[in-house]
């Protein structure tokens, strides 16, 4: 039976971990809690407790599966990391899920990664020629197996030989028997951050995380930058050329939780003034200001605070209806979005609406909350997308899909909105994507932040494959084994 989901793009994964705790692994199961946006489909954590590390691996959610006293109890130690899985690289499997964790010469090593390997499969097949063996189909055990094959004695520098020899983005928290490490990928393009817990220091994906638990935020581990916790003393690594960093600029569209802070300033107040910018780009007549909940609101909020049209929740979003939902018959999928959203119809019929979301990806589900808001007995229906048009596919951890199912990349503005059936659409310019976002103007030469996906613009070339429909079989066994 087919899976509902909403068009959006999906998160990467959620990475969490801390030191010195008396009660670490319930640390790490909250902060995970508090990153599930970026991850649903499992969940680790990994434990050591000075003699023998501990690991317990789950499909689902956090709160399904670490809240119970018993899991907590099976994680001892002071030391713990965590991770929140959505697959963008492997199926959907316990056997992918992370910590991952190794036996090597020197010590045991739990690592969880949240981001993508562009050269992973190519890595791969060398190791594979080599003798090594696979249990997985991520890209995670590709860093694992390269930290395992390096002939350097001190475990920091076989991670920099790793490193060396990876391309993509990624950030990592690693944990050994006497070490807590993280790790940012040269161009941070994924999140890393620090935080510190009295004398706890702790590794998370966003600063939401740290909140939760507690703890104060220190600082972003900086791109390219090896973090280590050892003693109860951070000490920093930088083994790769200097150069700028380009974050992911979803981060601040989409992906981060709201009340995360993002040099600087919440997620919230980015999001708000991208609605401004795109009120003053495209405003148009209209009654209403309405919301794709819940991604939507921040920025329906900027654009009606700057142009002073009401402000209004003209959809309505069950949240009781899981990610993972089925649909139980054929007969009924055509209710499709509904399980999600529902008009509130007196407050819409004879108004002319403009709807505001984050991004348009594929369209499908643009198409249906139009519609939605149509039978509902609104007289217009004008789109406004708080960001330019995604045209190209992702490579670092976002699971995007390909050009061909892109809407943007295939149509024009005015057969996207023919095929949305929207009285208009308009998007965020790039130009003004930058300004809502603190800049003067978007660096041509090199990018503030990772647009790729509106420009083209990649960092980091995609090595593993030539064409983006091939596919690789990275293993033989089933993705229905436990095993």
């Amino acid at each position: 039976m087919k899976k509902f989901k909403l068009d959006k793009l999906k998160e990467e994964c959620g990475v969490f971990g801390i030191s010195n705790h008396t009660d670490a692994s319930a640390l790490v199961a909250l902060g995970l809690h508090a990153l599930q946006h970026r991850g649903q489909e499992g969940c680790g954590i990994v434990s050591f407790d000075e003699k023998n590390f501990h690991s317990e691996k789950r499909q689902g959610l956090v709160g399904d599966n670490f809240t119970k006293g018993n899991a907590i109890k099976k994680l001892p130690g002071k030391f713990a990391i965590g991770h929140n899985r959505y697959s963008t690289t492997g199926e959907t499997s316990l056997r992918n899920i992370q910590p991952f964790f190794a036996d090597l010469f020197g010590g045991g090593l739990s690592i969880s990664h949240n981001g993508n390997l562009t050269n992973a499969i190519t890595l791969r097949e060398t190791l594979v020629k080599d003798g090594a063996i696979f249990r997985t189909t991520s890209d995670t055990e590709t860093i694992v197996q390269l930290i395992a094959k390096s002939k350097r004695e001190k475990i920091v520098d076989k991670i920099i030989d790793a490193l060396f020899q990876i391309k993509g983005a990624y950030s990592l928290v690693m944990l050994t028997s006497k070490k807590l490490i993280g790790v940012r990928d040269p161009f941070g393009i994924r999140p890393l951050v620090i935080g510190k817990l009295k004398n706890s220091y702790i590794f998370s994906s966003e600063t939401c995380a740290l909140d939760l638990v507690g703890a104060k935020f220190i600082r972003e581990v900086e791109n390219g930058e090896i973090v280590i916790i050892e003693n109860n003393t951070l000490t920093s690594v930088k083994p790769f050329p200097k150069r700028k960093a380009r974050p992911c600029v979803f981060e601040y569209i989409y992906f981060a939780r709201p009340d995360s802070i993002i040099n600087g300033k919440c997620a919230y107040e980015y999001r708000k003034n991208l609605g401004k910018q795109l009120a003053k780009e495209s405003d148009i007549n209209a009654d209403l200001i309405v919301p794709v909940p819940d991604s939507g609101v921040p920025a329906a909020m900027g654009y009606s605070q700057f142009t002073k049209k009401s402000f209004e929740l003209g959809l309505i979003r069950n949240h009781y209806v899981g990610r993972t939902f089925i649909e139980p018959a054929q007969n009924i999928r055509s209710l499709g979005v509904k399980l999600k959203l529902n008009p509130t119809k007196t407050m819409l019929k004879n108004k002319s609406i403009i709807l505001i979301d984050d991004s348009l990806v594929r369209g499908t589900t643009c198409h249906k909350i139009v519609k939605m808001l149509y039978d509902a007995g609104a007289k217009e229906v004008h789109v406004r997308i708080a960001c330019p048009e995604i045209i190209y596919p992702d490579f670092y951890g976002i699971d995007m899909p390909t050009k061909k199912e892109l809407l943007a990349h295939n149509k024009n503005n005015k057969e996207m909105c023919s095929y949305i059936n929207a009285k208009s659409l308009k998007f965020l310019s790039i130009e003004g994507l930058y300004k809502a976002l603190g800049y003067n103007e978007r660096n041509k030469t090199y990018p503030q932040l990772s647009d790729h996906y509106f420009t083209g613009d990649y960092p980091i070339p995609q090595s593993d494959t030539l064409d983006e429909e091939e596919i690789t079989q990275l293993s033989l066994l089933s993705s229905k084994s436990n095993n």
